[in-house]
């Protein structure tokens, strides 16, 4: 049978230009059969094309694109060829140990995740049309990388929007799930089955080397610490005392465990809402020579930013009233509707209602493994910001 044809209203170009998605209201046009997860070429109004991509009709995101080329033929030698070229790259990078293995849009496979922690890969087939080269995939990945064991963690909400269950589980044989990585010289406990996303974020691990220059003999807190990261390395640097705090009373035992099994007796960690926290440790006149904000995404959707601007603005300031002179601020955003631009604007705004005057000591975002692709701004989402407090 051959491939449908859909033709969009391109109106700025962004297709053209790079992006791979076409939404549903671009659509202008269909011409031929097809059924969910299929392949379909892509033509604009003017009759060029665009290039082929998986098409869901239940998604807002009706087609992915997967090549802008028309007469490329996507097989499974085609997908074994993206995958191979991802993990070359990654190994041109000098990655030998735990990475992202696959990133999605930014390898040119949208809706695949495949995070490696020392022999073990955790992969995320997020949408339709990429669970349909499931097999493929992990047979790919099998042969190149020769894994000690595989676990799908599919146990995502997004995946409903494409009309796909939740599950999890190891692909072939079971294995031991929870492991030991190393990170920046810490040890740091993963469960593959059990953690966040793919069982650990890997994101912030540049960031958190940054502690270094800004934590010996200082008191620190760190916010939304999530599992210790930007407390566990302050102390591994020779913070004099660190406090970490988090919501989650899982997040805060494994943070717990963490700085035990790397013995850092000044770092210690307790269940709290930073929010309230901060408000009340500016009552009061507690202050830490460095204060780090990891929240998570405030705004999940562009529709939520304006809250979600608020949100940063209200606990950059709150944290910048228990900073002294000569301080630091560490702060993140993982939000990618929160752009460099707007995330700086944010800061300059809470900084001068605090009345406080700030220097631009480090800036960083995402490390090798989650590359940034030009012409799709969704791969741009981690922020981090060290700034001296004058």
């Amino acid at each position: 049978m051959a491939q449908a044809r859909i033709t969009v209203k391109d109106t700025q170009n962004r297709i053209l230009q790079g992006h791979p998605w076409v939404f549903a209201n671009q659509i202008i046009g269909e011409e031929g059969e097809y059924v969910p997860g299929d392949m379909v070429q892509v033509f604009d109004d003017r009759q060029r094309p665009l290039g082929q991509g998986y098409i869901n009709p239940a998604s807002l995101i009706r087609v992915r694109l997967l090549t802008p080329h028309v007469q490329d033929r996507v097989d499974a030698d085609f997908i074994k060829a993206r995958i191979a070229s991802a993990w070359n790259y990654r190994q041109q990078m000098g990655y030998s140990g735990s990475c992202r293995v696959i990133f999605g849009e930014a390898d040119l496979l949208p809706g695949l995740v495949v995070d490696k922690f020392n022999d073990v890969l955790s992969v995320q087939f997020l949408t339709l049309g990429m669970e349909r080269w499931k097999d493929v995939v992990l047979v790919s990945l099998s042969e190149l990388i020769h894994p000690k064991g595989i676990y799908l963690r599919n146990d995502v909400a997004i995946r409903e929007k494409e009309g796909l269950e939740q599950y999890k589980g190891p692909y072939g044989a079971s294995f031991a799930t929870e492991l030991v990585i190393d990170e920046n010289g810490l040890r740091l406990q993963v469960d593959v089955a059990n953690g966040q996303k793919t069982g650990h974020f890997l994101d912030q691990v540049l960031n958190h080397a940054e502690m270094r220059r800004i934590s010996t003999g200082q008191r620190v807190l760190d916010c939304f610490t999530h599992t210790g990261g930007f407390g566990l390395h302050a102390a591994h640097y020779g913070a004099s005392k660190v406090l970490g705090l988090d919501v989650s009373e899982d997040a805060v035992a494994q943070a717990t465990r963490n700085a035990e099994v790397n013995e850092l007796t000044t770092c210690t960690f307790k269940v709290a809402n930073v929010f309230d926290y901060l408000t009340e440790a500016s009552r009061t006149g507690n202050q830490w020579n460095v204060i780090v904000l990891d929240p998570p995404a405030f705004a999940k959707s562009r529709s939520a930013i304006d809250n979600a601007y608020r949100g940063y603005k209200e606990i950059n300031l709150r944290a910048l009233k228990c900073i002294p002179s000569g301080g630091f601020l560490v702060t993140c955003s993982c939000s990618q509707h929160m752009t460099p631009e707007l995330f700086r604007k944010m800061v300059n705004e809470a900084a001068r209602d605090a009345g406080r005057q700030l220097r631009e000591v480090y800036s960083g975002g995402q490390p090798p493994d989650h590359p940034v692709l030009w012409g799709v701004p969704e791969t741009h989402y981690l922020k981090c910001l060290i700034l001296h407090v004058l």
